[in-house]
């Protein structure tokens, strides 16, 4: 199902863009790749980072946060619902 490529990171930051979560991308040096800010719902990924490790920090991102799935379209419930059900092998 996850493929590293930059159709499949389209797909995830649509899904952000559509959550309550702002995702943004910033120079820093985190120790897991990015930077998570829950009280603002804002999420920070490294963005010197590879398209892989950009997929793995968002995938992980939505392991953590609580996304309101009422507010998605249907095609990111899906996704979101797909995900949720794949187990992450890295």
């Amino acid at each position: 199902m996850i493929k590293y490529s930059k159709h499949f990171l389209n797909k995830l930051e649509d899904l952000f863009s559509e959550s309550d979560y702002v995702l943004r991308y910033e120079k820093g040096n985190f120790q897991s790749g990015y930077c998570l800010l829950k009280d603002t719902k804002v999420a920070i990924v490294n963005k010197f980072y590879t398209l892989d490790g950009k997929i793995n920090c968002l995938l992980e991102i939505l392991k953590e946060v609580n996304i309101e799935a009422s507010h998605l379209s249907d095609k990111n419930k899906a996704l979101l619902k797909e995900l949720s059900q794949t187990a992450l092998k890295i």
